[in-house]
């Protein structure tokens, strides 16, 4: 399995994750889909991560992670496209603050669940919600990083 990830850095915050570890955290958490990936990460400030946030879940603030799936049939593309994830790099570092975690185990943690999300998994639902939460537990602990649902 092969992984093309492009990062895309519009954000002007400071610590953001480098490119090896993103696209470490990307292939812990797609090493079970069949085939090679193709994904974007777009790191970005508060206005923009709004502004997307507003017009794809009619909800007007900056959240942590949203997860675009490449919903287009396989007979229109002859690339393995999964999606695209935004992660909004000043929520993320006020998140892992407040919660008193580890900023890079908080972007981990970030990654693996939008990658999940472009998977299909979602947490709309208490069992779907356990699922991934498991997942995420397992794949964390791999990388050495506590369990993020923890007290």
């Amino acid at each position: 399995m092969a992984i093309e990830l492009d990062v895309q850095v519009a954000s002007e915050a400071a610590d953001l994750p480098e490119e090896p570890d993103l696209r470490r955290w990307c292939e812990l958490a797609l090493r079970a889909r069949q085939g090679d990936s193709e994904l974007t990460i777009r790191l970005v400030d508060e206005d923009e991560g709004r502004e997307l946030n507003r017009t794809w879940r009619h909800k007007d603030y900056a959240t942590n992670v949203l997860s675009f799936p490449a919903d287009v049939p396989d007979e229109f593309l002859d690339i393995p496209l999964l999606g695209d994830l935004v992660i909004c790099a000043p929520v993320v570092a006020r998140e892992a603050a407040e919660q008193g975690k580890p900023a890079k185990a908080h972007w981990a943690h970030l990654v693996i669940h939008g990658c999940l999300h472009l998977l299909g998994y979602d947490h709309l639902e208490d069992d779907e919600a356990e699922e991934m939460e498991d997942l995420e537990r397992q794949l964390l602990a791999e990388l050495g990083y506590p369990d993020p649902y923890g007290e």
